[in-house]
């Protein structure tokens, strides 16, 4: 209601630099220079374009694309998802949320170490 803030603005930057180190680390995949797709991306809405996030990440030259939120019920309640989907097909390969209590640095961390560890499967891309 009162746009964007920007303690959160800065946990989404964190939480997407670290879900991209934690993927890394796993080995199951590599980063690709998004910088002639970022402009685009940060136009429109990924959440509701019917997948164009796979039409962008194959321009950048990735194999699978990797789309991630935050919804927030509540400063208390917050939600934190993942979708993964494979570039050649645009198929969902992975798919999973996982609840936040607290609206912290440390909350968002967690929930984002314990969404890729338990719920994505990334050995599986």
């Amino acid at each position: 209601m009162r746009g964007p803030r920007p303690d959160e603005a800065k946990r989404l930057a964190s939480a997407n630099n670290a879900l991209e180190d934690m993927l890394v680390g796993t080995g199951c995949c590599r980063p690709v220079n998004l910088s002639r797709v970022a402009e685009r991306a940060g136009a429109q809405n990924l959440q509701v374009c019917g997948g164009c996030e796979v039409d962008l990440a194959r321009e950048a030259g990735a194999e699978i694309a990797i789309l991630g939120w935050v919804q927030k019920v509540s400063n208390l309640i917050l939600n934190m998802n993942v979708v993964v989907r494979e570039v050649a097909t645009g198929r969902v390969i992975d798919a999973n949320s996982v609840d936040i209590r607290g609206n912290t640095d440390e909350s968002w961390s967690r929930a984002l170490a314990y969404l890729v560890r338990n719920r994505l499967h990334p050995a599986d891309w």
